[in-house]
């Protein structure tokens, strides 16, 4: 009876042990002091994935050293943070460890994710700023430690597990598929994460990139096409170029204007994006005041007002193409989406070809 009764506690302590190498909390002890250059007896602790008990560990160690210590269950698979500005992985730059079952060798990186495909991930590459990186296992457990000279770190990280039992592999060390990923949003100061929702404003999002791919993107060059190649049928190309482009401009302004106020829904840091979109409309308001002054034909200033109104067009039309292109990265709308507005483009080149073609023709002549 005693002999059963110790089996019984001995069976009990050993289910224990093995059930809490699995899991960790922020009441356990994180016991890797001896192998860390910072203290860690005063690290935050923010359960941030319950679905796989991944938790962060983090502190302000100096004025602009922040350090972090991420735990998850080894799985023979890699286990990566990233740090976004707008809750996509998009643009993030990750830092991903894993340690092979087979050799049992630690490796942790930095990846900038440029996109959606994994030779878009790029290993050894990203906007993070790392002092000290390192990766260790213990009981189960995979800890990735590192240190980020930073004001404040971005509080948008998204956490992914990758495939198990593939391992990003020397010399290309490219990671595959992640199995699951979360977007998060941490409160530094109070050790608080929520489930970033990054499909809340998706209306809005789409309604700011329809509009300004259809304006600014496309009715823009249609009415340029038509001011070039159009005038055979004066006045009715006077009247669909204005027409067409002060559609374009009154679609493009509300497009700008979603865009203000999703970038204030989501605190997404898009200055480039924005920046550009800025100036695509100041290019606009500066073409609409240019027509209103537009001189007569006869008059002497109206070459130069020529001059002006195609130089100041053609400028806002490549840069619409350009940040079209570039919303369509942030948005993480995919190679598909990219080849669409490519195809569009080049049927607008294929056309103006053709029209320049016979223009020079009948000039010629």
């Amino acid at each position: 009876m005693k002999i059963t009764l110790i089996l019984i506690i001995l069976l009990c302590g050993l289910l224990s042990e093995i059930a809490n190498s699995q899991t960790d909390s922020c009441s356990s002890n994180l016991n890797l002091n001896r192998q860390l250059p910072f203290d860690i007896s005063s690290l935050h602790c923010a359960p941030v994935w319950n679905n796989y008990n991944y938790v962060l560990r983090y502190v302000q160690t100096a004025a602009n050293i922040w350090s972090f210590v991420l735990s998850a269950p080894e799985e023979n698979s890699f286990v990566a943070i990233g740090f976004s500005n707008n809750g996509f992985m998009v643009g993030s730059s990750a830092m991903v460890g894993w340690i092979s079952s087979d050799d049992n060798i630690p490796v942790i990186k930095q990846y900038l994710l440029t996109g959606q495909t994994p030779a878009q991930v790029i290993p050894d590459s990203g906007n993070l700023n790392v002092t000290y990186s390192m990766i260790t296992s213990q009981s189960s457990r995979i800890y990735l430690a590192f240190q980020l000279t930073t004001d404040l770190p971005s509080p948008r990280l998204i956490y992914s597990r990758g495939q198990s039992g593939i391992l990003p592999s020397a010399p290309s060390y490219r990671l595959t598929q992640h199995r699951d990923e979360v977007s998060t949003v941490l409160n530094y100061n109070t050790g608080t994460t929520s489930k970033e929702d990054v499909g809340r404003n998706s209306g809005l999002r789409k309604s700011h990139g329809a509009l300004n791919m259809i304006s600014w993107g496309a009715l823009m060059i249609i009415g340029g096409i038509i001011a070039r190649y159009g005038k055979d049928w004066d006045p009715i190309w006077f009247y669909a170029h204005t027409g067409i482009q002060s559609l374009a401009f009154l679609l493009g302004t509300i497009g700008v204007i979603i865009g203000f106020v999703l970038e204030d829904r989501i605190h997404a840091n898009v200055s480039t994006h924005k920046g550009l979109g800025i100036f695509i409309l100041v290019l606009g308001c500066l073409q609409v005041m240019a027509f209103l002054a537009r001189p007569e034909k006869s008059s002497k200033l109206r070459t130069y007002w020529n001059w002006y109104h195609y130089s100041v067009g053609r400028t806002l039309m490549a840069f619409a193409i350009g940040n079209v292109f570039y919303g369509i990265h942030l948005g993480e709308k995919g190679s598909g989406w990219n080849v669409g507005y490519g195809i569009l483009l080049a049927i607008f080149f294929l056309i103006s070809v053709i029209l320049e073609i016979r223009f020079w023709r009948k000039n010629s002549n």
